[in-house]
């Protein structure tokens, strides 16, 4: 266990994202979009959060979009060793396994968009998201070194945690009327007083019909300041979508 501490933080994993979705055009400006989508890591080999989504987004101009919405996201939280040294000088470590836990995020933003007349779309998306995990009590246990003896952490509490994050993404995408492909690519920073992670993402939309259509994707998630307490690593994706418009 000793050795699963630091070495962690030097991995890269790959993972699926698969996820659905419907979309209701209430008027010429508004719709509304319900969601689901479920994510793993660990080189696909273990489920890591799935989640659903219920969102409004509002036409303000030709160029100019406002949306906004509720998602519920299950994580299966990763599991946590800290070694430490008790008050006696024994050598211990501290071992949290992995769990499921919920948490509740709420987001708005504005996306603005120009479409050149070779059917270029260029856009840039600016989304507040607040994101807040509540108070848990998972099971953590206490190891000490020298004989292997382990313990029950009685009273481990984790405290519930709120997070303010700015993302924002630049996409450049091709969008010609009646075809079949719409190829992009973009960029998306997450925000919170420092740069936490990049996004790049190159894929393309499979336009079936008016109604129905498919997506696939390749995401390179790439960490920069990761608090430990919610650590992730450096991740490969590899998406998949489907989306119906009634």
């Amino acid at each position: 266990m000793l050795s699963m501490g630091l070495p962690l933080f030097a991995q890269t994993e790959s993972g699926l994202i698969a996820g659905v979705e419907a979309e209701k055009k209430l008027s010429r400006k508004v719709s509304i979009d319900l969601e689901a989508d479920l994510r793993t890591r660990n080189d696909f080999k273990t489920m890591d959060r799935w989640g659903v989504g219920l969102g409004v987004s509002y036409k303000v101009a030709k160029w100019l979009k406002a949306d906004a919405g509720y998602k519920l996201l299950d994580y299966n939280y990763r599991e946590k060793v800290t070694p430490y040294t008790s008050s006696k000088g024994n050598a211990k470590i501290k071992w949290r396994p992995s769990y499921w836990g919920v948490k509740h995020r709420v987001y708005a933003g504005l996306t603005a968009s120009h479409k050149f007349q070779n059917g270029l779309k260029l856009s840039l998306r600016e989304r507040w998201q607040y994101t807040y995990r509540p108070e848990t009590t998972p099971e953590r246990y206490k190891l000490k070194v020298s004989d292997q003896t382990m313990t029950l952490d009685e009273g481990y509490v984790r405290s519930g945690k709120a997070k303010n994050q700015l993302r924002s993404r630049l996409q450049v995408e091709y969008d010609k009327k009646g075809a079949l492909l719409t190829p992009y690519a973009s960029a998306e920073f997450y925000n919170s007083w420092a740069i936490e992670k990049v996004r790049y993402t190159v894929g393309t939309d499979i336009n079936l019909s008016k109604q129905h259509s498919l997506g696939v994707f390749y995401r390179y998630q790439n960490m920069k300041n990761v608090d430990d307490d919610d650590y992730d690593p450096n991740m490969h994706y590899v998406g998949v979508g489907y989306k119906f418009k009634f």
